[in-house]
């Protein structure tokens, strides 16, 4: 056997002596580290039902337990039963001085459990929850890890869905406030008190997307309650959401606008068009009830009036304008048309008189008159009466009247509110928009802020 060959020989012996002792001591690590969860979770030797010691082993001072968390995601935001749901990894952490055990110089950084009731909770609860599961596709989504120094530090992801109470008088052009609030249930702040983590306690996912809103910004905060049974320690984080306001312009406040433009067609439709402006009126007028009542539906029914009332009343309202319009005009056509012929009558009879006057003064040839002279001498009291009258017109002309120049041009009454409707209806929409936007857009934000 040449020497190369017993190298190699040499060389593989000693390759499978060096794996198992490796492998061994693998082995040896994992049980060292069973037997550390044995001494410190055996059996009579940790009571999971007694509350870990306070600061330093201070037995009359609170436990304090640090809270942070992860939001993954928040799905949806309800505006009708006000509530919105949301995904996070929440993380719990607090020293325990039973759990303390002996790292192997370094070698065992933390001992990782799954199961909670294996050491001591804290009986916090999420006070405006409605619904609430934990995830447990592939293996529950939990863990427990206990550090050295008796730190424990506990983690889980679930879902919520919570509720948040909303303030919709400016809504479309709302920001809304929902708040996630965590509570000690058994615990008095004398045995139990919760605090944020220091530095960053809440962090957000960062290609969050929400259909309909943006989260601006976040806030956490303390709100500890007193009732009759003690003060109970509690956190909170308030997320301000704005709406976004590019959906609402175009399905809802475009069509509206839209709509009313539409109505404004009748004004210039011919008077005898009776079935086209009743038409075009009645049509709009229930296209518009139609989109409100679909806005109203997808919103709860409230005690005040929200922008958006505001906005569909005022649009409504022009709409009906219009078909009243139409009637007032159908009505001032009809006294125009009665006015016109009791003119024609007046005119007829006249000259029938004139006409039989005339025939009897043809037949009575013999008859005499006395001739009234053609120019007055200058004495004649008529005479100077007609010359006072000539007098004042010539001291003092009328200036001439541009609104009423412009509708002498249109000889009926219909004619002009038809023409006076197609300045007014669009002014005056035009100043309620005015008034509108400025309104809500450049309103105070004391109530949009923390």
């Amino acid at each position: 056997m040449g020497t190369g060959h017993f190298f190699w020989v040499i060389f593989y012996f000693a390759s499978l002596c060096s794996a198992s002792l490796a492998n061994n001591a693998k082995i040896n690590f994992r049980e060292k580290e069973k037997k550390v969860l044995d001494q410190i979770l055996g059996a009579g030797k940790y009571d999971a039902r007694i509350r870990p010691s306070g600061l330093n082993g201070t037995e009359n001072l609170p436990t304090y337990v640090y809270v942070n968390m992860f939001l993954r995601s928040i799905s949806k935001i309800d505006d009708y039963k006000m509530e919105y749901s949301v995904q996070l990894t929440f993380r719990e952490q607090w020293t325990d001085e039973r759990l303390k055990f002996d790292d192997i110089q370094g070698r065992l950084k933390y001992l990782t459990l799954t199961e909670a009731n294996r050491v001591w909770m804290p009986d916090l609860f999420f006070s405006n929850e409605k619904e609430g599961h934990f995830h447990n596709i592939i293996m529950p989504n939990v863990y427990i890890r206990i550090f050295p120094n008796g730190s424990v530090l506990y983690s889980i992801r679930i879902s919520l869905t919570l509720a948040c109470p909303m303030n919709l008088k400016l809504y479309p052009l709302d920001r809304q406030i929902c708040s996630l609030r965590m509570a000690s249930y058994g615990w008095t702040t004398n045995d139990l008190v919760f605090l944020w983590k220091e530095g960053d306690p809440v962090q957000v996912v960062k290609n969050l997307h929400l259909p309909r809103f943006t989260l601006e910004k976040f806030l956490t905060d303390y709100c500890n309650s007193k009732t009759n049974t003690g003060e109970y320690s509690c956190l909170k984080v308030d997320l301000l959401f704005k709406r976004e306001f590019s959906y609402y312009l175009i399905q809802i406040y475009i069509p509206c606008c839209m709509l009313v433009i539409v109505s404004w067609v009748s004004f210039w439709l011919d008077q005898g068009a009776v079935p086209a402006r009743v038409s075009l009126g009645v049509t709009t007028l229930l296209t518009m009830a139609t989109q409100t009542s679909g806005i109203n539906a997808s919103l709860p029914p409230v005690s005040y009036t929200k922008a958006i009332d505001v906005w569909t009343g005022v649009c409504l309202t022009f709409v009906f304008g219009a078909l009243l319009e139409f009637a007032l005009v159908n009505y001032a056509s009809r006294s125009d048309m009665h006015k016109e012929n009791m003119k024609k009558k007046r005119r007829d009879l006249e000259q029938a008189s004139i006409d039989a006057a005339s025939d009897l003064l043809d037949t009575d040839s013999n008859a005499t008159f006395a001739m009234k002279p053609l120019v007055r001498h200058p004495g004649d009291p008529l005479a100077l009466e007609k010359l006072r009258q000539c007098e004042v017109h010539m001291q003092a002309p009328k200036r001439p009247n541009c609104c009423k120049t412009w509708l002498s041009k249109f000889p009926t009454r219909s004619k002009r509110i038809d023409v006076i409707s197609r300045i007014t209806f669009p002014l005056v929409f035009a100043l309620f928009n005015l008034v509108y936007w400025s309104t809500y857009l450049f309103r105070d934000e004391e109530d949009e802020t923390f």
